[in-house]
């Protein structure tokens, strides 16, 4: 194993290396597929340091038994100097004990590529667009907003450090009801602005305060042109102003959190192109749009209900209940019409797709991944395209639930949070949870100094890494790798969790699940914080032991690299690591 070259890695090479010399002696056939062989931590310790499920699938293409399969494997695999036992477990998978040389080689690696230990070459620089947040340009980001914020970032890390080009997309809802409805409630503070009473805010229109200066910015600009004008003449360029505001002010909200899109994509402009009239003409052609009636709906039919007959998509053909109108009745695009367009846009720029989603779209999530597949797989495979669904977050202090901010109207704006806890405590709590599952923010014990704190506890054992040197070095004393052979049992282990890191970057990257991240940065502090308290009772277990000054040097070693562990995890996650708390 070359210091560069994760244990993992090197494993999956032996393997790969034991399988050509089985058919190099005519054991295995040739040009078996091998895609689905892993090289993974078994189930249960006690039972190895790895495992491989090598003969069960390859068995079978091979036209062998299992266990004689598995028998030869371990033949050639007892070879390696690394390998100190292998044996064959139930129908046909590998145990092997590691040896200790191999798991310190690991620590060494850690050192060698330091911020790069764990990047992987996985993706092979295919191209995937993440898209997310993508909030109505209509106010201030709130926090219904940030957790499918800091969801979609994070991923979008962890793809590029997992070998992806990745494009961070925003699709601005510009063309709906809810942005004019917009433009007349700026016209009211454009108004106010000029200086009439305005009273009331009336109901259906946006009363926050945060629209008081995009009204005030159109009457420095325009003056009382536009005060007594008719809609007509004003309510286009309002729009495009407060549409532009509203952008330039979550732009800003998401710079708090970190958040920063390549692109952002206007449905207006999407739709001026004639795009979705492209998409359409396109399935027509296909036989994938037909003008037709929808059912009338069920139970008790509204008295104003009419049959008309629109553009539907035979959404029924990949899985949907029934078939979705792209039109409206009054020619207008219907939100799954323009989506349908705006998605086969970004599938001719990316070789995979992910959109995040708040869990309140889940029902449109199965006609929108049909049209993709319909339309990017008509002359091959379909473009992969994965939609992660995101719970509401209900915010709490001291167990009750909270509410404040007046600059927004009702809702807790993100500024606002970011302001009482922090960029790092947010993001970092957002994916202590899976993003599927409700989540409860409680301003409170999001800064509490407790293990029961996943922020703290993980922020906690890179800032004792660090007070650690630093107590070293005031002693004299600082971290070698010249001594790694007296380390014992106990950092061993430590080592066997560290070197999981990587094969969970690519886990979690496959599964397009960045909060396995935060899951493992939790069981290695857990892991750090249960080695550190072992000293508590017995001195010669404490990190620092004079009187033995090479076991010291290699303990902190040990330590400096699990520090620089957490520092590789956090900043996947948009965290920076503290060093002192």
């Amino acid at each position: 194993m070359n210091e560069n070259q994760t244990l993992y890695a090197a494993f999956a090479g032996h393997l790969s290396a034991a399988l050509d010399a089985l058919e190099a002696a005519g054991t295995l056939p040739g040009g078996l597929k091998r895609s689905a062989i892993t090289v993974e931590p078994p189930r249960d310790p006690s039972h190895g340091d790895l495992a491989t499920n090598a003969a069960m699938v390859l068995a079978k293409p091979a036209g062998m038994k299992p266990r004689d399969l598995a028998e030869a494997l371990v033949g050639e695999l007892s070879k390696l100097d690394d390998v100190t036992s292998a044996e064959i477990a139930g129908p046909g998978f590998i145990n092997m004990r590691v040896a200790p040389a191999a798991w310190l080689a690991e620590l060494r690696a850690i050192a060698a590529l330091g911020a790069d230990y764990g990047r992987s070459t996985m993706g092979g620089g295919k191209t995937v667009n993440v898209e997310y947040v993508s909030a109505n340009p209509t106010g201030p980001m709130h926090m219904g907003h940030c957790r499918g914020a800091v969801v979609g970032d994070a991923l979008a890390t962890l793809l590029e450090f997992a070998g992806h080009k990745v494009v961070r997309e925003y699709y601005v809802n510009d063309a709906g009801a809810q942005v004019q409805v917009l433009a007349r409630s700026v016209h009211i503070r454009y108004r106010e602005a000029l200086g009439e009473d305005v009273g009331e805010i009336p109901e259906g229109l946006y009363p926050g305060d945060y629209l008081i200066p995009v009204g005030k910015a159109l009457a420095d600009e325009f003056g009382d042109r536009y005060a007594k004008a008719p809609e007509s003449e004003w309510l286009v360029l309002f729009r495009e102003k407060a549409v532009a505001a509203m952008m330039d002010m979550i732009r800003a909200d998401l710079a708090l959190l970190g958040i920063e899109h390549e692109v952002f994509s206007s449905e207006a402009e999407l739709q001026a192109s004639g795009k979705p009239d492209e998409a359409e003409a396109w399935l027509r052609s296909k036989g994938l749009v037909y003008d037709g009636v929808l059912e009338a709906p069920k139970g008790k039919t509204p008295e104003d209900w009419e049959p008309v007959e629109l553009p539907l998509f035979k959404s029924t053909r990949f899985g949907d209940d029934q078939d979705r109108p792209i039109k409206k009745s009054d020619g207008t695009w219907t939100y799954f019409g323009a989506d349908l367009a705006y998605h086969y846009q970004k599938a001719q720029e990316a070789d995979a797709l992910v959109d995040i989603w708040g869990a309140d779209h889940a029902g449109t999530v199965k006609r929108i991944k049909a049209a993709v597949a319909a339309m990017t797989g008509a002359d091959g495979e379909p473009t992969p395209f994965e939609v992660k669904l995101v719970q509401m977050v209900q915010l709490l202090k001291g167990g009750q639930p909270f509410k404040m901010s007046k600059r927004a109207g009702t809702f807790v704006t993100l500024a606002d949070v970011v302001e009482m806890v922090g960029k790092d405590v947010v993001r970092f709590t957002m994916l202590t949870r899976k993003p599927d599952a409700q989540m409860d923010f409680d301003f409170d014990k999001v800064v509490e100094a407790s293990k029961d704190n996943p922020v703290f506890y993980v922020q906690y054992c890179h800032a004792r890494v660090c007070s650690t040197l630093r107590k070293a070095a005031a002693e004299g004393m600082g971290p070698s790798a010249e001594h790694l052979e007296l380390l014992g049992e106990e950092e061993l282990e430590l080592v066997k969790l560290a070197a999981q890191f990587p094969r969970m970057v690519e886990a979690a990257a496959a599964a397009r699940e960045p909060h396995r991240v935060a899951f493992f940065l939790h069981d290695l502090a857990a892991a750090f914080h249960g080695y550190w308290n072992l000293g508590n009772d017995r001195v010669e277990k404490r990190i620092i032991n004079a009187s033995d000054g090479n076991q010291t040097a290699a303990r902190l070693f040990l330590a400096v690299q699990i520090g620089q562990l957490v520092r590789n995890g956090l900043a996947l996650l948009g965290v920076e690591a503290v060093e002192e708390m």
